[in-house]
């Protein structure tokens, strides 16, 4: 259950019954996280996978960029609570977190751009509040960090220690620089009030429930295909992108999230299999059967020339690697965005998200 305060901050407390539990004997409680933008495309398959873990998750967003379609399947669950807030605002929660997982942000170039301000603030204020409730309740914070921070590299592919290459003010920098703020204010909190913070780069990643119009490629190819429209591709295609399947990514977070090390850690999480766009184009026509054109436009500005995650350090401390090739990705999504594309052409509204019963109103409620 959860009520506003007078102030506008949010209380909430909802018992679970599932392991893994804090404490000993008779007192042993759900080990508990807080998701901010856990309505998202991948917060919600972090949502998935905890519950199944068995950990009670708090789920909050204020649906900027997300569906509550996302999680409407999870709405029965007896560890899952969804809270709409936008987590600019402070955040309190009764009862103790052990983790705080901050994914809250808008993530694809047509979001962001769409969404300027909105982007800088969940990157900073949002950012803030979700460390100041891990400090309080002396939680693990984890910070949803991006490839996005290297900018347009020189150096490839592109490990943990090098600083990139970001144009501070160009249209793409409310992302590139709230991401990079976010870290800097993470490992802030970790130097001067002790949190133990943990910091995945994540590369490109695809799967269920992104939105066929999130102006990524992945998703675009496929909506183009599937409709038998030309697939644009922008400069002359020869720029490379690294694609993980989401359920490879969420293994690394998950991982991560529970490394029992105290000291800050900031890793790359992504496919080190590089592909062309150009070729990727290809690659979904032939998935999809589809004999659609390529057509080409011009570069929008700062658009990365290449995209690499260097995976050495994951892979030493964590034993983590993708395991789905993007080949065998491709055609486990194929299915997904065919029902996005028929949505579509029914005039489905929300086509983008998972097609799924309503959430029940006692689970949204305030």
């Amino acid at each position: 259950m959860s009520k506003n305060s007078d102030n506008g901050e949010i209380r909430i407390f909802r018992p679970g019954a599932c392991a893994p539990v804090r404490g000993n004997g008779k007192r042993r409680t759900p080990a508990r996280a807080v998701i901010t933008g856990g309505a998202g495309f991948v917060g919600s398959h972090l949502c998935e996978r905890l519950l199944a873990e068995g950990y009670e998750v708090l789920c909050l967003d204020n649906l900027l960029t997300s569906s509550e379609k996302n999680i409407a399947h999870l709405g029965s669950e007896p560890g899952f609570a969804y809270i709409p807030h936008d987590v600019t605002r402070p955040i309190f929660i009764q009862g103790p977190v052990d983790y705080v997982l901050h994914f809250a942000s808008p993530a694809s170039p047509q979001d962001y751009l769409e969404h300027p301000i909105a982007t800088l603030k969940v990157g900073s204020l949002g950012t803030h509040n979700a460390l100041g409730l891990a400090r309080t309740k002396g939680a693990t914070f984890l910070l949803a960090s991006t490839s996005e921070v290297y900018g347009d590299p020189e150096v490839h592919p592109q490990p943990e220690s090098y600083w990139g290459k970001v144009n501070p003010v160009g249209p793409r920098s409310v992302y590139d620089e709230a991401k990079r703020y976010a870290e800097a204010v993470t490992l802030a909190y970790a130097r001067t009030h002790g949190v133990r913070v943990r910091v995945p780069r994540i590369f490109n990643t695809y799967g269920r429930r992104m939105r066929l119009n999130d102006g990524r490629v992945l998703p675009n190819f496929m909506s183009q295909a599937l409709q038998g429209e030309p697939l644009t591709v922008h400069g002359d295609g020869s720029q490379t992108r690294s694609l993980c399947y989401v359920s490879d990514l969420v293994e690394g977070i998950f991982r991560l999230m529970l490394l029992d090390r105290d000291e800050p850690i900031i890793v790359n999480l992504g496919n080190p299999e590089e592909v062309t766009v150009r070729d990727l184009a290809v690659e979904i026509l032939e998935v999809t059967g589809s004999s659609s054109a390529i057509v080409y436009r011009p570069l929008p500005e700062d658009d990365p020339r290449q995209r690499r995650p260097d995976t050495g350090l994951v892979q030493r401390i964590l034993g983590w690697s993708p395991k789905v090739s993007r080949r065998e990705g491709l055609r486990m999504v194929l299915p997904y965005f065919q029902e996005a594309v028929r949505a579509v052409s029914k005039e489905v509204p929300d086509f983008g998200a998972e097609i799924v019963p309503a959430m029940p109103a006692a689970a949204s409620a305030l």
